[in-house]
């Protein structure tokens, strides 16, 4: 009964513990402290480090899901139409609906202000 009742509580502790572990799901690579100084700062380089930022969470998705995360094309987007490259953010903005059909409204709003 004793090694019944051990083996038991030793796979009850196994699987306890297995379930303990976090998977990632997107990877983030250094955005919110880019973010934080491009908010801080406002000026070129940050703005410069944080479209780096952009870049390779867009071209580098390492983590479970393998896709951007919601409101990354969004805001990057917006920050290209900030800085004068309309047809980028525009495209940005494009696909940000597409992979997450439910920002389409205020996507949207964002293209007619730009038109």
């Amino acid at each position: 009964m004793k090694k019944v009742l051990l083996a038991v509580f030793s796979a009850s502790l196994v699987v306890l513990l297995a379930s303990c572990g976090t998977t990632r799901m997107y990877s983030w690579y250094n955005y919110q402290e880019d973010y934080y100084n491009y908010v801080k700062k406002s000026d070129k380089e940050s703005m410069e480090n944080l479209i780096k930022t952009y870049d390779m969470i867009i071209s580098k998705q390492t983590e479970s899901r393998g896709i951007v995360p919601p409101g990354i094309y969004a805001d990057y987007g917006y920050l290209l139409l900030q800085s004068g490259k309309t047809k980028e953010g525009k495209a940005m903005l494009e696909k940000e609906v597409e992979l997450y059909p439910e920002s389409a409204v205020f996507v949207n709003s964002l293209l007619k202000r730009v038109k």
